[in-house]
């Protein structure tokens, strides 16, 4: 993911969860970001450009321990 994509990413989960949230890019993978709560890792935004049409998926795990 290109940086210019990770710095719009990561406005928009500011501005739209919370001003803590922090996207990180990925060592050694190109087509995702890693989204942080302060230290604590959240889960992962991946591209998706089927279709022509670019958009971001993002995928959190939640554990039965969190609950």
């Amino acid at each position: 993911m290109k940086p210019e994509e990770i710095k719009k990413l990561d406005a928009y989960f500011k501005r739209t969860f919370n001003p803590e949230m922090i996207v990180k890019a990925r060592p050694r993978k190109n087509d995702s970001a890693e989204v942080y709560m302060g230290e604590e890792f959240l889960g992962v935004v991946h591209i998706d450009d089927e279709d022509g049409d670019r958009s971001y998926n993002f995928s959190m795990a939640i554990l039965d321990v969190d609950l």
